[in-house]
């Protein structure tokens, strides 16, 4: 193999690996846009910790009930909870009629939540970035419930 052939296979590989490297995304959070991830609910404050995972599992257990949707995000902070969730191909052209239809059923079902609903893909994927970011244990609750402000600011500048 010639001197330039070697050098370029050394090049390829050394990209690929600098590439590799630089990948700090969890594994969820990385694949959470192709394939289901179906992440467990967070609660960042936690003070009757049982009722508050309930509470949670209980909205993801109810979100899942709506057919178009296949994959649930759910975290709850101090005062607002967020769901973000994935929508089946088929049924994106519904997209906000099943938002709606979200929204009611859980703001009648826990009435004293405050809900933010949606379906955007970045803010799902923000979700399970903040999602991840809370199982370390150097991330606070308050840059936790600060973060969770700022997608559903996020969210709601893109609606």
């Amino acid at each position: 193999m010639s001197n330039k052939k070697y050098a370029f296979f050394a090049l390829v590989f050394s990209i690929c690996v600098l590439l590799a490297g630089c990948e700090k995304e969890s594994p969820n959070s990385r694949w959470s846009m192709l394939k289901k991830v179906d992440p467990e609910p967070v609660v960042i404050y936690t003070e009757p910790e049982a009722s508050q995972k309930e509470l949670v599992q209980g909205i993801k257990d109810e979100t899942n009930t709506i057919p178009s949707i296949y994959d649930v995000a759910v975290i709850k902070g101090k005062k607002d909870t967020l769901v973000a969730y994935k929508v089946k191909q088929m049924a994106r052209f519904k997209m906000k009629s099943i938002e709606k239809e979200l929204t009611e059923m859980l703001e009648s079902k826990y009435p004293e939540e405050k809900f933010t609903v949606s379906s955007d893909f970045k803010i799902f994927l923000e979700t399970m970035r903040l999602r991840d970011k809370i199982q370390e244990p150097d991330f606070s609750k308050e840059k936790a419930d600060k973060r969770l402000k700022e997608i559903i600011e996020l969210n709601n500048e893109l609606t």
